[in-house]
């Protein structure tokens, strides 16, 4: 495993840690307070949206590594910026991204958060993005991972 396999893990190994059930009282449909991000970091989510609300699947690939990854519910894996261009067929929504957790350190880091749409119902989805520092310290998503939210435990 490279290095940066390796500090990948240790940040996931983070993120899994046990949630303190204070954190459900938040009235966030999935139970948890958004924390504000750094301005980059920030920038991911929202250029994400707006490639995504465009449909646009050039625009959306670029926001990853050229190896990046998208694991979605419900499909196969996705590795590589032309399979990710690909997969956008058009327009998808207004979505809503909001981070619950963020870390960084040198050269990778992480969000946890949340999605939805206005409107939606039930309490949307959840999504973590493995992240790399790229050329000229840009942050570049490595790996997308989301599922939608159950409602029942």
């Amino acid at each position: 495993m490279t290095a940066a396999g390796r500090a990948l893990l240790v940040l996931a190994a983070a993120v899994l840690l046990p949630v303190s059930p204070a954190c459900s009282q938040s009235g966030d449909p999935l139970g948890l307070p958004p924390v504000e991000l750094p301005a980059e970091l920030d920038r991911v989510l929202r250029d994400y949206e707006a490639a995504w609300k465009a449909g646009d699947g050039k625009q959306l690939a670029s926001l990853f590594t050229e190896d990046g990854f998208t694991l979605a519910s419900g499909q196969l894996p996705l590795r590589g910026r032309d399979a990710i261009a690909g997969w956008i067929k058009g327009p998808g929504g207004d979505l809503r991204l909001r981070a619950f957790a963020w870390a960084t350190s040198d050269s990778v880091g992480y969000i946890v958060g949340g999605f939805g749409y206005p409107g939606m119902r039930g309490p949307g989805g959840k999504f973590l993005l493995a992240l790399r520092r790229g050329q000229g310290g840009r942050w570049l998503i490595a790996a997308d991972m989301d599922n939608a939210a159950s409602m029942s435990r």
